[in-house]
């Protein structure tokens, strides 16, 4: 990582139902130095989450078990915390509100996460 400066941790919320894909997720996230808010597998715990946590980042499957993702991203973006989908969803299948949020297709290549985490850092 010749001429990478060494930055905090990213503190990144993870929201995936599928727990295998959530370890990979968070394993990765780790591997390549960033600090894993979770993993949890619902709206819900990510909402409480995001109350007592400072986030930098948040990796967010669309379909948690039949449950839509999107409420999450409204009050995410209200408090400008960037977001990636990590879901099996075709681009086409993602509305296009939801358009600018990078979408990692699964199954996505996790040492790629070192060549974008740093562009994913909030402002």
């Amino acid at each position: 990582m010749a001429g990478q400066e060494r930055l905090d941790p990213l503190r990144v919320l993870v929201v995936e139902d599928e727990y295998f894909i959530a370890d990979d997720i968070s394993r990765a996230l780790i591997r390549h130095g960033a600090e894993v808010v979770g993993p949890v597998p619902t709206i819900q715990e990510a909402r409480a989450l995001m109350v007592s946590q400072n986030l930098d980042l948040a990796v967010l499957d669309i379909n948690l078990r039949g449950e839509l993702v999107y409420p999450l991203v409204a009050e995410l973006s209200r408090r400008g915390v960037p977001m990636v989908f990590a879901t099996g969803y075709d681009a086409a299948a993602i509305p296009a509100d939801y358009g600018a949020i990078p979408a990692w297709s699964k199954p996505f290549d996790y040492n790629a996460l070192a060549d974008v985490l740093p562009g994913l850092r909030r402002a």
